[in-house]
């Protein structure tokens, strides 16, 4: 008997908390798959789900020896994968992004990436929440601002410029703000971000913005701005195309804040792998392009 027998069971009843489920995952039958968790219990002398005829949850012991074996498994898998794909991307590559840069920039350069490489499988998953690499099973990340989980690797991708804007007609109306202090006597129109940057006296100024239009489309604020509802901050790649045809007016332009690094993130465990080596190559090399 391999001291590996029914590790990968247990893992798949872990995640999945079914043995049905764990056993169609693995391509088993849930008998091959509750003799497997039987006897695992039996070679470690502990009760590593509490059953009943509804539910399987880990005990307490199952939940410490579930966070172990799921991390040897990885280093498994992904040592077997580093040798296998000899350079070739290959396997899955789960990417999260918040939505708007996903949809304009990263999920196309990644779908550019992934054409060449046919053993290679891409989920994209765009979303403003900012989700758990590890714990939710995602090989790379894309960030905006400044990262401090100490597990992720971070490497700068990109930089964005903010730029705080109104349209012409709403500055003839309501006078153009000369400071950061100014802003409170305007109507903010306010995006996913809930604090605006800007960088006054040689320090960084934040600011939280109140209005009575709030959406959490970058592109539908920019359309608010546009129709003079008020004054907003948002990236670049949102503000040039109206900037360029006058339809918008920068302002508080000598407080511009310093662009903000864009990074992709990923496990530590994870950086040798030719998949991420390479979309990270490919994200640095084609995603500055695309958003100038």
């Amino acid at each position: 008997m391999s001291k590996w027998d029914g590790i990968d069971e247990f893992i798949a009843v872990a995640t999945t908390n079914s043995f049905t489920r764990a056993a169609k995952s693995i391509g088993m039958s849930p008998t091959h798959v509750s003799r497997a968790i039987m006897m695992l219990e039996q070679r470690v002398q502990a009760q590593l789900f509490n059953r009943t005829t509804r539910t399987v949850k880990l005990t307490d012991t199952g939940r410490i020896f579930f966070e172990r074996c799921e991390r040897i498994a990885q280093e498994r898998d992904e040592a077997i994968a580093l040798v296998g794909e000899q350079g070739e991307p290959q396997g899955e590559l789960r990417v999260t992004c918040s939505t708007a840069l996903g949809e304009r920039f990263v999920a196309p350069i990644i779908r550019r990436f992934a054409t060449p490489h046919p053993k290679l499988g891409i989920t994209i998953d765009l979303s403003n929440r900012i989700v758990d690499l590890i714990a939710e099973g995602y090989d790379l990340g894309i960030r905006t601002g400044h990262v401090t989980d100490a597990r992720l690797i971070s490497t700068q991708v990109a930089s964005r410029r903010l730029y705080a804007c109104a349209a012409p007609d709403y500055l003839a109306r309501a006078g153009l703000p000369k400071c950061v202090d100014d802003l409170a006597q305007h109507l903010c129109i306010v995006g996913t971000s809930s604090t605006w940057h800007f960088r006054e006296a040689g320090s960084d100024r934040l600011y939280h913005p109140k209005g009575r239009f709030q959406c959490n489309s970058g592109q539908a604020v920019i359309e608010a701005c546009v129709a003079g509802i008020g004054v907003c901050q948002l990236p670049e790649f949102y503000v040039l195309p109206y900037l360029k045809h006058g339809m918008v007016r920068l302002i508080l332009e000598d407080l511009q804040p310093p662009d903000e690094p864009i990074w992709a993130v990923y496990p530590q465990r994870r950086h040798l792998l030719p998949k991420i080596q390479q979309v990270v190559q490919c994200l640095q090399l084609e995603l500055v392009t695309a958003m100038s």
